[in-house]
């Protein structure tokens, strides 16, 4: 009677030989290619105020390199922001790397850079009294 009982409600034992197949997804070589070629943007920005960091920051979170000139702006101000963007570049896994005068590359970590460049200090120019005081 227990089992005329169970075969009523769908509580049949010949289910439970058959088992449930575990369904599971794999990404491909060609998938993983994607997401690592995804944000393979250069952006160059020119900030004039400290408020402009966190639109640089969003571009590092979109996984874009961002070369970032801070001779328009105070030197106090060029601080906060290289100050921000180190906070942001280390949370990420990203580099920061001084290109020029007031001049830095930001990249993320999907972005290898290499190669560094030096700066002379033995040679005299107009820029080097530009630079900024850090």
């Amino acid at each position: 009677m227990a089992i005329n009982l169970k075969k009523m409600i769908g509580l049949d034992d010949d289910d439970n030989k058959l088992g449930t197949e575990d369904e599971y997804y794999t990404n491909t070589i060609d998938e993983a290619r994607n997401v690592s070629e995804t944000g393979g943007k250069m952006i160059l920005l020119e900030p004039r105020a400290y408020s402009e960091s966190q639109q640089i920051a969003d571009h590092l979170k979109k996984r874009n390199s961002v070369v970032v000139n801070l001779k328009r702006v105070t030197s106090d101000q060029a601080k906060r922001i290289i100050d921000f963007l180190s906070g942001c570049i280390y949370a990420i896994g990203g580099t920061m790397q001084k290109v020029g005068v007031g001049i830095y590359l930001c990249a993320p970590k999907n972005v290898n850079v290499q190669g560094k460049i030096t700066e002379d200090t033995t040679a005299a120019t107009e820029d080097t009294e530009e630079e900024i005081k850090w």
